[in-house]
């Protein structure tokens, strides 16, 4: 076989492999070139910035474009209002599950025994909104405003008042419906353009959190990464799963199938906004969930499903606890609980937001702030483990729910990546 053969070959070979496979591929490469480079790996970052910044572009559109045209093909207002309420449920319930688990973990591991810290100085941290202030942004003032800032709350209601509106408005406003559904379709294909370029964006991302962080920062702190990570894996593995295969009836393997792709941008990226795009797309095409369904539910679990950080709440939490010798009573675990559970619905679907939401979570039980600032040094690590768990519920709801609405193309559903 002469080289040019060969060459084409794998060429082919590469352009018809999947594409959650070239990210995987792009994640390891990432991981080997960035140990071996270390802090020089810096350089690279820039090809995962690149990335990161076509993704935020298209998360306000998207977002508007796809709850307008997921709430103007619900004709039926009260469908509408009963998949919310579906959705809303479910994503709190499995919230407060993650929340349980990770405390849980953190009982049976105690990643904080032996520290034996004590607090000093408060560190500084920014304030997260209390829930009634939370509650009145939600209305914007200025739609065009929230648009321009990206302000995902008040872009989720104005899209569903406008689109609510346009129901109700009949005929004269099929025209404009047309136009959004039209603007969504020409989304997901500019959607699809820029996820081909994922596996390089990954590859920058992963080069350069492996040349900067190193083993010098895991190694004190690996105990904690390790809970964070068995928590996202029994909630994925163990609690998703068991409730698609017990209340849709489907098969777990294809819904874990189905969610690869999602999964791994998630990983890299941890913004569950940022990796509305690939769940939306993944959500249609993989899990065969409807248009409407997926176009609604979707955003709505981006802003207010954070199972990821409830379990990342539970353990930081109680890592804190324990580091700094403090005992906590029943009183205490609860309100950890329901604190976390609450704080989960204003927490922004970006990077970083659980570090904001833990010091709620802290000020609530009365444990040192100064915890944060341990946990902010591998807070990008434990928000990779996060985010993808977030985004792995968004997709069980969704799924849920387009099952029990009966729009779920099963066919599509049980096809093999």
């Amino acid at each position: 076989m002469t080289q040019t053969n060969v060459k084409n070959r794998l060429d082919s070979h590469v352009k018809g492999m999947a594409l959650w496979k070239k990210i995987i591929i792009g994640l390891m490469a990432g991981v080997v070139v960035g140990a071996l480079m270390g802090p020089d790996a810096e350089m690279l970052k820039p090809i995962g910035t690149l990335f990161i910044h076509a993704i935020k572009m298209l998360i306000v559109p998207l977002v508007f474009c796809s709850l307008v045209v997921g709430v103007t093909s619900m004709k039926d207002t009260s469908k509408m209002g009963r998949v919310g309420l579906k959705a809303t449920v479910l994503y709190l319930g499995t919230t407060a599950i993650a929340i349980m688990v990770g405390m849980v973990l953190a009982t049976i591991f105690v990643p904080g025994e032996g520290l034996n810290m004590v607090a000093n100085e408060a560190a500084v941290v920014n304030d997260a909104p209390p829930l009634i202030q939370t509650l009145l942004n939600l209305v914007p003032k200025n739609p065009v405003g929230a648009l321009a800032s990206g302000n995902i709350l008040q872009i989720i209601v104005f899209a569903l008042g406008l689109g609510i509106a346009l129901n109700l408005s009949g005929e004269k406003a099929e025209p404009v419906i047309k136009v959004f559904e039209g603007f969504a379709e020409g989304m997901y294909k500019l959607t699809e353009i820029v996820m081909k370029f994922a596996p390089y964006g990954v590859f920058g991302l992963m080069a350069w959190i492996a040349g900067k962080y190193g083993l010098d920062l895991l190694l004190p702190l690996a105990k904690v990464i390790a809970v964070m990570y068995l928590g996202a894996l029994i909630q994925v593995g163990l609690v998703y799963t068991g409730m698609v295969s017990t209340f849709a009836r489907l098969s777990p393997i294809q819904y874990l199938k189905g969610l690869v792709n999602p999964a791994v941008v998630a990983f890299t990226t941890t913004s569950s906004s940022g990796t509305l795009p690939a769940t939306i797309k993944a959500s249609r095409e993989k899990h065969g969930v409807s248009t409407g369904i997926s176009s609604f539910v979707l955003p709505m679990g981006a802003t207010i499903n954070m199972d990821g950080t409830a379990i990342y709440q539970g353990v930081t939490a109680l890592f804190i606890a324990q580091a700094f010798g403090i005992e906590l009573a029943m009183g205490d675990y609860l309100v950890i609980m329901l604190t976390a559970t609450l704080a989960s619905i204003g927490s922004a679907g970006v990077p970083g937001a659980g570090l904001i939401m833990l010091s709620l979570v802290l000020t609530s039980v009365g444990l040192p702030l100064e915890g944060v600032a341990i946990i902010a040094g591998i807070d990008r690590i434990l928000d990779m483990a996060r985010t993808t768990t977030n985004v792995c519920g968004d997709m069980m709801v969704t799924l849920l729910v387009g099952k029990s609405e009966n729009e779920v193309n099963e066919k599509v559903y049980n096809e093999s990546i």
